[in-house]
């Protein structure tokens, strides 16, 4: 039987599969299996011990001892699956105490002492569950390991590494205070909090998002996918999107161009296009990317400069016009939504009033023509600069705008009101029969 077989056994008869580290209650007996010396190659044991430390997550601590040639293995593996996030652990080393704290090192994570200089990087060691006193240890060993052979063949270099293991172990000795960092792309390496669960200020545990390159070191092949997926995202935002659909004035099947804006100071709105290569017949639609502003706005822009013609203006299909000198009112929902300059607006009112046969058609009464020729006249005088006049817009769903051109500072020429909509200006909008609170509670069927 394996040694995890056996360890299941004992959980199978009623003992928890984890037991707590600091457990003192005998029960916590690791798991042995025969197994080869890599050594020597003759038969060796192995101890399996499944445990969890408080505070953290469930570990499985291996050994190996080999009786032949007294070579000797410890390593700890995560019993858990890779962290949604990296960690790392940032420790101030000031005391003996902080020299005993626990640590799990896992394989793939890197230890840095930035006083020294000094970093073991990831999987060059097996994963461990020692002190940091423990760490520095292993490191100390490693490097004394093949000293002998670089005193035979490189003397100068064999001395440098003398005096860096010097101040390895005077780390030891703390007389000085140094930095303990460990840090785990797949967040599975810990270091001990003594005063958990009270707040540990020497210790600060930093969490962050693994970059591609982190996570093809770990094998993960699906965040890259999601990085892709995002960078996608993105580039669609970018794109000007297409479909079909029929032209509204001959039915022909027709191209509709889509693209989402960010207006600056602003917010997104997508603006919609159609041509008919059919008829010749072209639209142009604005709709708001958010949702109904908590508040109606009252736009005031007193256009003194023919270069205020050329302010962007977003009039959604919820806003009205008004231009008092004109004593001219565009009901909500005329000319639908529009992103254009201030120019191309008056404009398109004036093309609005030209179109309609009652004023200006053969069906006008030449009192009425008169009048509206006048009102025509004046409104290509503001246009061009010649005239003075107030622009008004006023939209109770708050998604109309007109620039700014002293943004982020305030524009003397241009008022921006906010107001509480009226019961009648709610109706309007849909929002008096809406209902989206405890909606699930008290509408859903059958409860």
């Amino acid at each position: 039987m394996s040694a995890l077989g056996a360890v299941e056994v004992d959980a199978a008869a009623g003992g928890p599969l984890f037991r707590p580290l600091s457990a003192e209650d005998g029960e916590q007996r690791p798991a042995e299996i025969e197994s080869l010396c890599m050594n020597c190659f003759r038969n060796g044991v192995t101890r399996l011990l499944l445990t969890r430390i408080p505070f953290f997550k469930e570990i499985i601590v291996s050994s190996f001892a080999c009786d032949s040639c007294s070579w000797s293995n410890t390593e700890i593996q995560s019993a858990g699956r890779i962290q949604e996030q990296g960690v790392r652990y940032t420790l101030a080393v000031t005391s003996r105490q902080d020299m005993n704290r626990e640590v799990v090192k896992t394989d793939c994570a890197t230890a840095r002492i930035p006083e020294l200089d000094f970093e073991i990087p990831a999987f060059t060691q097996k994963g461990v569950l020692t002190t940091v006193e423990g760490i520095i240890d292993r490191a100390v060993a490693g490097l004394e390991q093949d000293q002998p052979v670089r005193r035979a063949t490189d003397e100068e270099v064999a001395s440098k590494i003398d005096e860096f293991i010097g101040k390895l172990k005077q780390l030891k000795e703390l007389h000085s205070s140094f930095t303990f960092i460990v840090d785990d792309p797949s967040g599975n390496s810990f270091v001990e909090n003594p005063h958990a669960p009270q707040k540990d200020d020497a210790l600060v545990v930093t969490h962050y998002r693994r970059t591609p390159q982190q996570a093809a070191m770990l094998g993960l092949e699906g965040e890259e996918v999601d990085e892709k997926a995002a960078n996608s995202a993105e580039d669609l935002r970018n794109e000007v999107l297409q479909f079909n659909t029929n032209c509204p004035e001959c039915n022909a099947p027709a191209n509709t161009n889509m693209k989402l804006v960010q207006i600056p100071h602003f917010k997104e709105v997508i603006i919609m296009a159609t041509n008919c290569d059919s008829c010749g017949h072209r639209t142009n639609e604005v709709k708001s990317g958010g949702a109904i502003e908590p508040q109606g706005t009252r736009i005031t822009l007193r256009i003194t400069d023919p270069s205020d013609m050329t302010r962007d203006v977003l009039k959604s299909e919820t806003c009205s016009v008004e231009i008092p000198e004109l004593e001219f009112e565009l009901g909500m929902g005329a000319l639908g939504g529009k992103f254009t300059t201030l120019e191309g607006l008056l404009k398109d009112i004036g093309e609005l009033v030209e179109r309609n046969p009652f004023t200006l058609g053969d069906s006008s009464a030449p009192s009425k023509t008169e009048k509206l020729q006048e009102f025509l006249g004046k409104l290509r005088e503001i246009v061009e600069g010649k005239a003075k006049a107030h622009f008004i817009m006023d939209d109770p769903a708050g998604n109309s705008y007109l620039q700014n051109v002293y943004a982020p500072e305030e524009d003397p020429e241009l008022k921006v009101e906010r107001y509480e909509r009226t019961f009648e200006q709610n109706e309007d909008l849909g929002l008096n029969d809406m209902k989206t609170e405890g909606y699930e509670a008290e509408g859903a069927p059958g409860r």
